[in-house]
């Protein structure tokens, strides 16, 4: 196994950090926390000039032809300024199931625009009192000639008020607990029967509700093969969790960057902080997490690009250590810096929320902790 970067990759962080570092200032994220779309239209232009969302996108539908590790060095960089916008729900959410899954002439119309920026994704498939487990979806999606008539309410749907197309799991037949019987399809995100409200996050991300109303939609616009979506829903979900588990990477290491740069400035006694052993332990502690949760990321995404079997468990085991140890890394940071670290013009707040919710995205830490068991034959 070799996870050292190409030159190509260092060259794609590198510069993806310098343009978020100018681009996306904290100030930017304060503002779109009450901006009604949740993203600046100008940066996200000027990272489709870059290619970014189509970077796992194959070039003849116009992307970059990268792999899993190209899109995690993205989603790492992003991490650390908290990026807004609609990258995730788009590229990771929206593109790689069409890629996956879709018919030629459904990858010839969509990954075109996603990756030069004229085209938004969503994906819903939370309902009230799932716990990330699909097939216990319940919301019908009911034959009538030619088409589906969809009927339910989705939850927690990042960037449905601004999508263009929203991937929503329904059951075409079967109960909730059944595998079978799950359809993906593809929602015009502004017709008729489609509604969206917003939900008040912790993370401020901008997450909806969606209610389908005798929302219609064509039987030529479904995502693999009716009643057989579940296997595709699976991969997704392993995709998004490493994915998540990169954000919170780079998020976790801003926080621990502005932590040693305080332990180093801040005195008491006529000492830096950092001369004092129980703050040096809460470093190296913090330190350890942190490449533990960057080895773990890189590795699993290393495996994902080969396409080994063992990637979906090393998926698993990155989320759910990635996940515990970036919120150890933003408590333990609050911890000594003090005080002043609940005040909200300092931005380590910004970083304790962003881990918070990834760890809770696509499974939490119990959750794959019992899918690496099951790997184990447990």
């Amino acid at each position: 196994m070799d996870l050292d970067l190409t030159r190509d990759q260092k060259i794609l962080f590198n510069s993806a950090k310098e343009f978020l570092k100018k681009e996306c200032s904290t100030s930017l994220l304060r503002e779109m926390k009450d901006d009604a779309n949740g993203y600046p239209p100008k940066m996200w232009k000027k990272m489709a000039e870059l290619g970014w969302p189509g970077v796992m996108i194959p070039e003849e539908f116009g992307g970059m032809a990268g792999n899993f590790i190209d899109l995690v060095l993205l989603l790492e960089a992003m991490g650390e300024v908290n990026c807004p916008g609609p990258f995730f729900s788009t590229v990771v959410l929206g593109a790689l199931p069409v890629m996956n899954a879709g018919t030629p002439e459904q990858k010839k119309e969509i990954l075109p625009k996603i990756a030069d920026g004229a085209m938004i994704m969503a994906y819903a498939m939370n309902e009230a009192g799932i716990h990330y487990d699909a097939s216990f979806v319940a919301m019908p999606a009911k034959a009538d000639g030619d088409a589906y008539i969809l009927n339910g309410t989705k939850l927690f749907v990042e960037n449905a008020h601004i999508a263009d197309l929203i991937l929503c799991v329904a059951r075409t037949e079967g109960v909730p607990g059944s595998k079978d019987g799950l359809t993906l399809f593809m929602v015009d995100g502004k017709s008729k029967g489609v509604r969206t409200s917003m939900l008040t996050t912790l993370a401020f991300d901008k997450q909806c509700e969606v209610v389908f109303d005798d929302a219609r939609v064509d039987k030529d616009r479904i995502l693999g093969r009716p009643g057989k979506a579940f296997e595709i829903i699976e991969t997704l979900t392993e995709q998004a969790a490493l994915a998540k588990c990169a954000e919170m990477v780079g998020s976790a290491q801003r926080a621990f960057d502005q932590t040693v740069a305080y332990a180093k400035e801040r005195k008491q006694f006529d000492k830096p902080i950092g001369s004092f052993q129980a703050i040096q332990h809460h470093m190296a502690n913090m330190i350890m997490d942190m490449d533990g949760a960057r080895f773990m990321t890189y590795r699993a995404a290393w495996e994902m690009t080969r396409d080994l079997p063992s990637a979906s468990m090393s998926a698993s085991m990155a989320k759910a250590w990635t996940g515990n140890a970036t919120h150890k890394i933003a408590l333990l940071a609050h911890q000594i810096h003090g005080a002043i670290a609940f005040c909200e013009e300092l931005d380590l707040h910004l970083h304790y929320r962003r881990t918070k919710a990834g760890s809770l995205s696509f499974g939490d830490e119990d959750y794959h902790l019992e899918k690496v068991a099951r790997h184990l034959g447990l």
